[in-house]
């Protein structure tokens, strides 16, 4: 029996487009001024020299070729926003990138520039499973932070009540089969009353790996259509936990 929902946003949740063609690029156009904030902010400062230290040890040779023209002693804040944007564009992971953003987007909703979108079916979906008597989790790449402002400030409003738990890489990558077990340690429940559902077949596969069920979600303008081994829905409403 299903106890728990695990879920993805970006694909999931609310449209790949959202995060790819808003979010993504109204923290680039930030990104510089924010840095800038370090002078005066320790926590902006202590989330650069992570960015820098994570910079340090990335082997990718683009990016080591980058660190090689920066200055050695500390990398000025263009040349780290440089380094920054690298990750953004090829879509890389990184822990100090995600808290740069969430302070980002913070501004951008509080200010009400930027409001989210939800698939039709999510909130509506969301509370019958919570009338049910099932917990909502949530597990993305971004931020805790930002998850959290994505669902406080959605066109539907604030539904970040929905949601019990909140996971973000911090946990572990998330084509790691080893990180769905350490959220089911964190949730004190067994693998198998976990459902998972994500638009990212490879995701899908790590939990399934883990002892999670799992749910393949393919939306509007997903880039993965191939659900694999995993069930199929278009829908949250297709789900009967």
């Amino acid at each position: 029996m299903i106890q728990v929902i695990l879920l993805d946003i970006e694909g999931t949740t609310c449209p790949v487009d959202f995060v790819a063609k808003t979010l993504f690029p109204y923290a680039q156009a930030h990104l510089m001024q924010t840095l800038e904030r370090g002078t005066n902010e320790p926590r902006i400062a202590n989330i650069i020299q992570e960015a820098i230290d994570e910079w340090h040890q990335d082997l990718d040779p683009s990016c080591q070729q980058m660190l090689s023209k920066a200055d050695q002693g500390l990398p000025s804040n263009a040349q780290l926003a440089e380094y920054l944007n690298h990750l953004i564009k090829s879509d890389r992971k990184s822990s100090a990138l995600k808290e740069l953003q969430g302070i980002i987007w913070k501004q951008g909703y509080e200010s009400s520039e930027l409001k989210t979108p939800l698939f039709d079916d999510v909130l509506p979906s969301l509370d019958a499973w919570i009338q049910k008597g099932i917990t909502l989790t949530v597990y993305s790449s971004g931020s805790v932070q930002a998850q959290k402002l994505l669902y406080m400030h959605t066109k539907q409003g604030n539904i970040s009540d929905r949601f019990s738990h909140w996971f973000d890489t911090r946990t572990g990558q998330k084509l790691k089969a080893k990180s769905y077990r350490k959220i089911c340690q964190s949730l004190n429940t067994t693998e198998k009353s976990v459902l998972f559902i994500s638009d990212h077949p490879g995701e899908c596969d790590a939990a399934h790996s883990a002892g999670l069920r799992t749910n393949f979600c393919y939306r509007p303008g997903n880039p993965h259509q191939n659900p694999g081994q995993h069930r199929l829905i278009q829908s949250f409403r297709e789900l009967m936990p």
